[in-house]
C-alpha cells in the first residue's frame, strides 16, 4: 500500500550522545522508548491556523498539540528544541534556536559548533540549567525528553509549551509526519516547506513500495555492542515502521519485546528464516568515535558470521543499511532517505 493510501486511511484530518552503547542503565532504557502509550487516546495533532492576540503583545497561532490546543508566539523569537525528529526539520528551514540537547543530535546540524546554543546535555542527565540561561519563549518538547515535559515546564514558566511527540509504532507513520510538519509548519509560517518535505517522503516511499516484490520476504536486524538483534515488523526501532509505509513480508512473523535496543536472536534463526532482504540500523555507528577499537560496524558483524552466509540476502549482496546517523535523526528526512535507499535497490 502506497503512503498515499496510507494518508487517506488516516483521514482527511492530516493537515497539518553521546548515548550509552550496551551497557545503558534502566533509566537510560525508559528515557530513550517511544512516548507512552497514554498518548495513543489523543485527539488529532492538526493545526488550526488561526492568528489571535494572546496578552495584545503580539499574534499566536492555535496548534493541536499532543497535549491539546496550545497558543504560541507567530513565529517564536527564542525557540528551544528536545525532540530529535524536529532538530532538522527547523535546521532546514533556517530556523535558530537558543538551546537544545546536542549531545543526543545528529552531528550535521549548522549549530552543532554554535556556542550561543545553550547544550541541554542528555535526557539521562539534562542540563536544565542551560535552559533556563537561554530565556525560551518557546519550547518544543518531545521523543527522548517526553518524560521531562512537567521538569522542563517547571524551570521555564514563562515559554509556552508544545508537547511535539510522534508514535509512528501504534499509529500510522505517514500521518504521524504529517501531523508534526504541518504543527511546526504553522508555528514557524513554514506550510511550503512543510508540504515540500512530505512530498519527498511521499514520492520516495511510492517508489519504494513500487519496486518491491511482495514475494521476497524483509527482516529487520539491529546491531549494537557487537551483537546482532532483530527488529520486529512495524513495533521495532527504527526499521520496524517500514513494514508500515510500504507492507513488506516479513521474513519472521515474531513479535518484538525491545523497540529501543531490539530482541536478542541467534543468527542460527535468522539463517534459518532466510530472508531475501534485510534492513539494517547499526545503532552505535551515530556514536562511535573514530579511535574507538571497540566498535564493530553492522557490515563486519554480518560479514563476519559464518552461519549467515548463506542466508539469501547476504549471498546476493541484498542488505539495505540505514544511514549511519539514523538512530539520533529517525525525522522524516531520514525515512525519506531510506526509502529512496530501499527504491534504488528494490529495483535492481
Amino acid at each position: 500500500m502506497s503512503i498515499k493510501r496510507k494518508c487517506h486511511l488516516a483521514g482527511a484530518a492530516l493537515t497539518a550522545l553521546a548515548l550509552a552503547l550496551t551497557g545503558c542503565s534502566a533509566a537510560e532504557d525508559s528515557a530513550d522508548e517511544e512516548y507512552p502509550a497514554a498518548g495513543s487516546d489523543r485527539e488529532s495533532t492538526d493545526v488550526e491556523s488561526a492568528d489571535s492576540a494572546s496578552d495584545g503583545t503580539g499574534a499566536t497561532v492555535t496548534v493541536e498539540s499532543w497535549r491539546g490546543p496550545v497558543d504560541v508566539p507567530a513565529p517564536p523569537e527564542r525557540p528551544a528544541v528536545t525532540d530529535n525528529r524536529a532538530a532538522r526539520i527547523l535546521d532546514n528551514w533556517g530556523i535558530d534556536v537558543v538551546a537544545a540537547p546536542l549531545d543526543v543530535f545528529p552531528a550535521d546540524l549548522s549549530y552543532r559548533g554554535d556556542d550561543s546554543v545553550a547544550n541541554m546535555g542528555a535526557h539521562f542527565e539534562p542540563n536544565l540549567e542551560a535552559l533556563v540561561a537561554a530565556q525560551p519563549d518557546v519550547v518544543l518538547n518531545g521523543y527522548r525528553f517526553a518524560e521531562l515535559y512537567d521538569d522542563i515546564e517547571a524551570v521555564v514558566p514563562d515559554a509556552t509549551m508544545v508537547d511535539i511527540s510522534m508514535d509512528i509504532v501504534d499509529n500510522d507513520p505517514a500521518g504521524e509526519f504529517r501531523k508534526q510538519l504541518d504543527l511546526l509548519g504553522a508555528i514557524f509560517d513554514k506550510q511550503a516547506e512543510a508540504d515540500a518535505l512530505y512530498a519527498d517522503f511521499e514520492d520516495a516511499g511510492e517508489r519504494a513500495a513500487e519496486a518491491y516484490d511482495p514475494e521476497q520476504t524483509v527482516m529487520g536486524l539491529l546491531t549494537s555492542g557487537g551483537n546482532i538483534s532483530y527488529v520486529a515488523p512495524v513495533t521495532g526501532r527504527s526499521v520496524g515502521p517500514l513494514f508500515s509505509i510500504i507492507d513488506m513480508t516479513p521474513a519472521l512473523e515474531q513479535e518484538g519485546d525491545d523497540n529501543t535496543h531490539g530482541d536478542d536472536i541467534s543468527v542460527e534463526a535468522i539463517a534459518q528464516a532466510d530472508p531475501d532482504w534485510i534492513i539494517v540500523l547499526d545503532r552505535d555507528a551515530a556514536v562511535a568515535s573514530d579511535d574507538d577499537e571497540d566498535y564493530r560496524s553492522a557490515r563486519e558483524l554480518i560479514a563476519d558470521s559464518e552461519a549467515l552466509q548463506n542466508v539469501t540476502a547476504v549471498k546476493e549482496d541484498q542488505i539495505i543499511y540505514l544511514a549511519e546517523d539514523f538512530y539520533l535523526t529517525e525525522d522524516i528526512m531520514a525515512y525519506t532517505v531510506a526509502l529512496e535507499r530501499m527504491a534504488e535497490a528494490f529495483a535492481k
